[in-house]
């Protein structure tokens, strides 16, 4: 199983230095792991044996398991009845073509590669972000994320932020909303990805999680398995070929799903994920809009990143800044140890009151 997911090993790293939130990284990293380990499982054979195997007469079962995989099984969804008296398994029974309603199966070729996709949408505001960002906060955080660094040191590297923040006093909105912007993308992103995978499944996505829910609650001489329904394990196979007179022969076989078994609980997890994940990218987004709208907002959050400096410096402080300053500096208390941050914050505010009395 190491040999299988030790790819996404290296996904699991964490940052030395934040330049995004929580949420945020629920997308890039949580998520696109989740994605591409389960892209890897659905590939491989050694859990999963052959993904098709199916049963027929006359014809070759290699031959019949590469054209069944290649060409899609079916369905008859309307056809109901007792397993193991009137059907073989729930849409599997006699039909008549052209009379009854024949569901064909394809997805199944393509669920590695829908995953995969998938991954890489969920990466591409990450790497925007990281691209616009350009490495800014690592460079201004000058390794006072570290507590021991000597007094020397502490007092020059502050004074540098200090100039840093006197000298593009107003001028870092672009960078802010660029973030904002990203974190935009991530919901636009979460919630087109939930309308992609229902279109991937032929309408069945959006209920999917729902239903299951309501299966395990019913009563079992009325439960009908969604799972069954979106997912078969059971298919039929038409394979036509030439007879030795020259007409052609059809030849039905059941084809057995092995690879189902893990779509199906695959799907489950991804919808309940999927909507969690947009509940608070929702939410995230609504506590963004607050922000850039709310200068009390930014006041009380940037009282909680620095809560051992005074209120009336971070009252200095928040009265001169702009968004675009307040952001670079909230990230920054993220990443700077809480002592040296208090003394940066005392430090600007000792500026600008500085500015103020001239």
């Amino acid at each position: 199983m190491f040999d299988v997911f030790g790819s996404v090993k290296g996904l699991l790293k964490l940052d030395s230095v934040c330049i995004d939130n929580n949420v945020f990284r629920l997308h890039y990293k949580a998520t696109v792991i989740i994605l591409i380990a389960f892209s890897l499982l659905v590939t491989s054979r050694q859990y999963i044996g052959d993904p098709i195997d199916c049963i027929v007469d006359e014809i070759p079962l290699h031959v019949m398991d590469t054209y069944c995989w290649i060409y899609s099984t079916f369905t008859i969804p309307d056809r109901s009845g007792v397993i193991g008296k009137d059907l073989v398994q729930p849409g599997v029974a006699a039909h008549v073509e052209g009379e009854d309603e024949i569901k064909y199966h394809k997805y199944y070729q393509w669920v590695c590669f829908a995953l995969f996709f998938q991954a890489m949408l969920f990466y591409v505001p990450r790497y925007l972000w990281k691209s616009w960002e350009g490495g800014r906060i690592k460079m201004l955080v000058l390794d006072l994320n570290c507590p021991v660094v000597n007094d020397s040191c502490k007092v020059e590297r502050r004074k540098l932020l200090v100039d840093y923040f006197g000298t593009n006093l107003h001028s870092q909105n672009f960078y802010a909303y660029r973030f904002f912007f990203c974190e935009v993308l991530n919901f636009i992103n979460c919630v087109g990805q939930i309308y992609f995978m229902d279109f991937f499944l032929d309408g069945e996505f959006t209920t999917y999680g729902s239903d299951v829910v309501k299966f395990t609650e019913m009563e079992p001489e009325e439960r009908i398995d969604p799972m069954a329904r979106v997912f078969p394990k059971v298919t039929k196979c038409t394979f036509h070929k030439y007879g030795a007179s020259g007409t052609v022969q059809k030849f039905d076989g059941l084809c057995v799903l092995p690879l189902n078994i893990v779509n199906e609980k695959i799907y489950v997890f991804l919808w309940f994920w999927f909507i969690i994940l947009s509940v608070l990218s929702g939410l995230s987004l609504a506590y963004r809009a607050a922000v850039v709208a709310g200068p009390k907002l930014r006041l009380v959050l940037l009282r909680a990143r620095s809560r051992l400096s005074p209120q009336d410096q971070i009252e200095t402080i928040s009265q001169r800044f702009q968004i675009g300053d307040w952001f670079v500096l909230y990230q920054l208390g993220k990443n700077i140890d809480p002592l040296i941050y208090k003394d940066l914050v005392s430090d600007l505010a000792q500026r600008f009151e500085g500015k103020q009395a001239v």
